[in-house]
């Protein structure tokens, strides 16, 4: 293996590849260790996409907010999380994997989520590459299927071997994500980008006042994301 992959194999402190709960589960999702790595990178990106809900409601501005094995446990995550339980399963299942981020515009968000973020800039959204068959392939597990056939989305797949990315209509032909900055690639988290960013897309007040929420005792939204209202296009 060429020596510059084997950063993408490495376990860190947030994609924590090597802690047990993680392992087992890339254990339990891609079992037969006979398949190739094609195979085990689709099975481990079905065993993230579907069992893993979308939840967008979630802290942020910490490693520890994405650590793959806190996902794991919470079964709630928005795509930078879900992008690194992926990775991190990949890593586990001795598949090179990095992250990669993109701002995306959703023409197709709940009403409140909108109201929330105050545009439909989603900063910073989290996908996976992983090397396969001697190149790398994009994987995008952000959407469950339950949260697709709310929003008459076509739920994205992944073969391994073509990049699974966000489409740019619905099954209604309207418009649904449109890619608009490419942010690059990284084999860890880069919080401090991720949360500067943010503070560029959303303004530092709101940003802050999310950060003070979250801070507080109780400090969890109760916001219902699969029961809140579709937006129009």
């Amino acid at each position: 293996m060429s020596e510059n992959l084997e950063i993408y194999l490495k376990p860190t402190d947030i994609i924590d590849s090597d802690h047990p709960d993680v392992v087992s589960y890339a254990r339990k999702t891609a079992p037969d260790p006979s398949d190739t790595a094609v195979d085990r990178a689709v099975q481990l990106y079905y065993g993230v996409r579907d069992p893993i809900w979308y939840d967008p409601y979630l802290p942020f501005y910490k490693g520890g907010h994405y650590r793959a094995s806190r996902t794991l446990k919470i079964g709630r995550a928005f795509c930078i999380g879900k992008a690194t339980l992926l990775c991190a399963l990949g890593r586990a299942s001795g598949i090179p994997a990095r992250l990669g981020f993109a701002d995306v515009r959703n023409h197709l968000a709940t009403k409140q989520l909108l109201e929330y973020l105050g545009n439909d800039l989603f900063s910073f959204h989290g996908f996976v590459e992983f090397y396969l068959e001697g190149k790398w392939v994009k994987a995008t597990p952000a959407f469950n299927l339950e949260l697709c056939r709310r929003h008459s989305v076509i739920p994205l797949e992944f073969d391994g071997r073509s990049d699974s990315i966000f489409h740019p209509y619905n099954r209604e032909k309207k418009m649904f994500m449109e890619y608009v900055a490419d942010h690059g690639t990284f084999a860890d988290v880069p919080v401090d980008l991720i949360v500067d960013g943010w503070r560029r897309a959303y303004g530092e007040e709101r940003v802050q006042q999310w950060i003070s929420e979250f801070e507080q005792p109780d400090g969890r939204h109760r916001r219902k994301f699969d029961q809140e209202d579709v937006a129009a296009p």
